[in-house]
């Protein structure tokens, strides 16, 4: 998904004896990487990925977790106390959300692939009087003259829009989990068109749109619907 204006860019069908971990590479193959920032779930923290990634002209911002347990302690090892910091408040819902975000540029001791700039993310999160703090650590291959602290930060902050701007999406408002069709091909060309809509959706609309209105507006212009289908998007 193009974090800019949550259109889907491509998906992949998963193979029933594998994992994500080989798909994201045929995921992303028929894309043109240069100069492109991937942001990935951090399954797919590896170094084989990692280096295809930058073979094709590419940038990554990969989040390390227990997955990579020994490059998750040289982060947590690094001299954090001693670097400044930038916070952020967010408000919503009743939640109350302070990031903490510190960067360093990447020691030769962080053996990853084309890593330039470590990253650690202090998340406190207060809803009703309760704190709950997450502590992230990041690896990217841009160093930081060319992405601040912030904007990585934010790359992560659009990762995570994935669930709600499109998971959500597709399991509420289309309601596809209660789906019928389970066999062959079907679920796959079903998802590709629920894919197909929201992304129609967004770039004729905005980014921000709201799909559940927008479907139901659709459903009384059916001439608008087919417009969307067979026009150019401005």
């Amino acid at each position: 998904m193009d974090h800019a204006t949550g259109a889907v860019l491509s998906q992949q069908r998963v193979a029933g004896k594998s994992n994500e971990i080989p798909a994201l590479r045929v995921l992303l193959e028929p894309l043109d990487l240069d100069g492109v920032v991937v942001t990935v779930d951090a399954m797919h923290t590896q170094m084989d990925t990692a280096q295809w990634i930058r073979g094709r002209g590419g940038h990554y911002v990969l989040t390390v977790k227990d997955n990579q347990k020994t490059l998750r302690r040289t982060l947590e090892a690094l001299p954090w106390k001693d670097v400044p910091s930038i916070s952020s408040v967010e408000r919503c819902h009743g939640r109350r959300v302070r990031r903490t975000v510190k960067a360093v540029e990447a020691p030769k001791r962080v053996d990853f692939p084309g890593s330039a700039q470590v990253v650690q993310v202090r998340r406190t999160r207060t809803v009703k009087g309760r704190k709950r703090v997450e502590v992230v650590y990041l690896v990217c291959s841009l160093p930081m003259t060319d992405a601040q602290p912030e904007a990585v930060a934010a790359w992560v902050r659009g990762h995570w829009g994935i669930e709600n701007r499109l998971h959500w999406v597709r399991d509420v408002v289309f309601d596809e989990d209660h789906h019928q069709l389970r066999t062959r091909n079907g679920p796959e060309i079903m998802a590709a068109l629920r894919n197909l809509t929201i992304s129609l959706i967004r770039l004729a609309h905005s980014a921000q749109a709201a799909i559940a209105s927008t479907t139901r507006s659709l459903s009384r212009r059916p001439k608008r619907a087919i417009s969307l289908l067979t026009q150019p998007t401005p």
